[in-house]
């Protein structure tokens, strides 16, 4: 596909216990090389422990509701309209400590593998397994 559109009920879902995924841009689902674009979507009390992405750099864009983000170790709470940057290989985590729906859009590049996503957890490595 040399570009296009993806309509929200075409955007392949997924529905883990945490909440949702909504993939809009990867390999495998339009031919995308560079960026990898997903909706997520948190529970309450719900959230995507500490992990990095080798090889790629991310950009979370809070679309709704209140999110704890931590980047290389430091902790802020990001509200609609907040964004945090990650460069490559540095650990962070997002989690809604609030009482309702947390969205998120999560921005990758460049895509990695078929699914565009790379990602290695290190919740249960020190520092992260006891920061929290």
């Amino acid at each position: 596909m040399k570009g296009g559109f993806k309509l929200a009920g075409e955007a392949r879902r997924e529905t883990p216990p945490w909440g949702s995924l909504a993939w809009f841009s990867t390999p495998q689902d339009c031919g995308a090389e560079a960026l990898t674009v997903v909706e997520v979507c948190f529970n309450p009390g719900a959230g995507h422990d500490f992990h990095k992405h080798p090889s790629q750099e991310e950009v979370l864009y809070v679309l709704e509701g209140e999110i704890e983000q931590w980047v290389d170790g430091k902790r802020l709470v990001l509200s609609a309209g907040d964004a945090a940057f990650v460069a490559p290989g540095v650990v962070h985590a997002s989690f809604n400590v609030s009482e309702r729906k947390v969205r998120l859009l999560a921005m990758l590049g460049p895509c990695m593998g078929e699914g565009g996503y790379e990602v290695v957890d290190v919740a249960g490595e020190e520092p992260w397994a006891s920061i929290r």
